[in-house]
């Protein structure tokens, strides 16, 4: 497998390649012009030794924001872990409109387009996954990656160039890919932390884990 081109590690602005994500994004730029209404980057530390990885952009969140995880449910739990592990630094606003900084850390997304009820089709995770594969590459001290849900584990081991069942799914699960410890997680949405299934110290631990092998 060819490594990725890691200048190819953010789709445009206005990227064409999926239709359905593309005809989405316009719909929402009708309705919000003065939301970001685009292909979300990843945000972070470039020297990031720890890279979360999740499934895609909410419609209200990085789609409206244009920062990972803001202005949606799972990003007050996500930086808050952060930042009691020791991965974040500041003040969250859902808003965006704040000081908070990522500390030796990176945030990246499988699908960097909103998806329609946030659910990515198979082949948009497919088109997609050169960006992902590309942001790895560009991260010269990655060790550690944090999956959030399976479907960011499998795009993670693809984009890597293995098989999609060379990493155990669940929560909390640990394997090795290539170069990088893999720990996955569930996803921090609203119906997985309401339901219960996953917990703020179910959560943290996997954080914690991170900087156990980041301090080893």
């Amino acid at each position: 497998m060819p490594r990725p081109d890691p200048a190819l590690a953010e789709p445009p602005r206005d990227c064409p390649l999926c239709p359905r994500l593309v005809a989405y994004r316009a719909e929402n730029a009708r309705a919000h012009p003065n939301w970001f209404n685009g292909p979300a980057p990843s945000w972070g530390d470039p020297e990031a030794r720890l890279l979360v990885a999740g499934l895609a952009p909410g419609r209200q969140g990085a789609n409206r924001t244009g920062r990972p995880f803001t202005g949606d449910h799972a990003g007050w739990l996500l930086y808050a872990t952060l930042k009691k592990s020791g991965f974040a630094t500041g003040t969250y606003d859902p808003d965006g409109d704040d000081d908070l900084k990522l500390v030796d850390c990176t945030i990246t997304n499988a699908v960097r387009c909103a998806p329609p009820g946030n659910k990515p089709e198979t082949s948009e995770e497919n088109t997609c996954r050169p960006f992902l594969a590309a942001k790895i590459a560009a991260l010269p001290r990655l060790k550690v990656i944090v999956t959030l849900g399976d479907v960011s584990r499998r795009n993670v081991l693809k984009a890597l160039g293995l098989k999609a069942s060379a990493g155990l799914p669940g929560h909390g699960t640990e394997f090795r890919a290539g170069p990088y410890v893999v720990l996955n997680s569930y996803h921090c949405s609203r119906l997985n932390t309401n339901t219960g299934r996953l917990t703020p110290a179910m959560f943290e631990a996997v954080f914690e884990r991170a900087r156990a092998l980041l301090d080893d």
